[in-house]
């Protein structure tokens, strides 16, 4: 392109280009008289400055556009650059994660052979399983010898829905269980005076259930002529329950917290009312226990994920499990208010039996002893004439 007899290539040949036409016009002008000299040069002069400014103008353009072009570029690269450091961070990352997930002391192995949980099903010792139709819930109880009968009838109970069955032996009595037809089909854990805590601690660990739906971790003296666990579990699927227990029939059955006692006319219930006046007071506004949020640990039923939680909540040392009860909402696996509840529609007896060499308060009653903490046990159906929340 020209402009002002220069030839825009590039700053150079622009700048040196404008000063050979400066040069040239003035050894022209030289021949002529000094006032055309004068006249001719101021011309030139202005010719030249208009040039050089014309061409830088130009100049700067294209430094601006191969500046443009070269950030362009760079940007480019560090964009694969930062997407390829990203990637083999992420790749880094996933490395450590599955080497971090791993159980301890699997790292080693091949990860196709790592085998993290576990179940209670036998195996035979040759040839294959056979094929049954077990329940993916299982049904844990603590037992002894006296009451060898009811707990017949619960096993009973529990097999017919197809569930696996697990007793917890804590008066060390395991042969005299053999008269029954069930016995070689359920699972036998003996060891003297220890409480289904704490053989839960040491024999249910997540990973040794993680198969099972619902873990039912029972007391010996319930009755469960009403009680279907089939219809059971539905009713806790259906209504979102994480942690919950059957309710307790009013009249027949040992009650200790008004929230387990049954509602007649009502398939489940979330919490209990008590406007009497005395000690805490419970309405639809109240938010924690006793009014709300919790069961009794005497025939707790607990999902799959709450029991993963409540198995890491007991201590080893915990015996009886009182005050346990209160603190299962840290279990609930969102709103305690929502996920914890009695089911009313399949309810059980608690007989209140003495068991783990509990005195009996039959006898007690009997013997004529009136201590203030005699005198309590035998109250402790008072409850059961409280009116029902319907």
């Amino acid at each position: 392109m020209d402009h002002g007899g220069c030839i825009i290539n590039n700053e150079f040949v622009i700048f040196h280009t404008c000063n050979l036409v400066f040069l040239w016009e003035m050894a022209r002008s030289s021949s002529s008289s000094s006032s055309s000299n004068f006249t001719s040069i101021f011309r030139d002069q202005k010719g030249w400055r208009t040039c050089f400014r014309s061409n830088f103008f130009y100049a700067a353009s294209l430094f601006f556009l191969a500046f443009f072009i070269w950030s362009t570029t760079i940007t480019q690269q560090n964009k694969e650059k930062l997407l390829k450091w990203s990637l083999q961070g992420n790749i880094s990352n996933l490395t450590a994660c599955e080497n971090e997930c791993r159980p301890p002391g699997s790292e080693m192995l091949p990860k196709g052979i790592v085998a993290s949980t576990s179940n209670l099903e036998r195996r035979p010792l040759w040839g294959s399983p056979k094929k049954t139709t077990t329940s993916k819930s299982l049904f844990a109880v603590a037992v002894g010898i006296k009451q060898k009968e009811n707990v017949d009838k619960m096993v009973q109970k529990f097999l017919e829905s197809n569930f696996v069955v697990m007793l917890f032996h804590y008066d060390g009595i395991v042969d005299e269980w053999k008269d029954f037809e069930w016995s070689s089909s359920v699972i036998h854990v003996s060891a003297d005076n220890q409480t289904k805590w704490w053989f839960a601690k040491r024999f249910l660990h997540p990973d040794i259930v993680a198969e099972y739906d619902y873990i039912f971790l029972w007391d010996e003296d319930l009755g469960v002529d009403n009680f279907h666990p089939q219809r059971y579990v539905s009713i806790v699927k259906e209504e979102g329950f994480e942690i919950s227990q059957p309710a307790l029939e009013i009249g027949l059955s040992e009650v200790h917290h008004l929230i387990t006692a049954r509602w007649k006319r009502s398939k489940v219930h979330r919490r209990t009312y008590k406007r009497d006046g005395k000690g805490i007071q419970c309405d639809d506004n109240s938010s924690a226990p006793p009014c709300t949020g919790w069961i009794e640990v005497m025939a707790p039923v607990f999902s799959r994920a709450a029991w993963r939680c409540v198995w890491y909540m007991i201590q080893n040392d915990l015996i009886h499990a009182w005050g346990l009860d209160i603190r299962l909402g840290y279990c609930a696996q969102g709103d305690r208010t929502k996920s914890i509840g009695v089911v009313d529609a399949e309810y059980i007896v608690h007989y209140g039996l003495p068991t783990l060499g509990e005195p009996d308060k039959a006898k007690l009653a009997s013997s004529g002893d009136n201590s203030e903490e005699k005198k309590e046990a035998s109250k402790s159906n008072a409850i059961n004439k409280r009116i029902e929340v319907s």
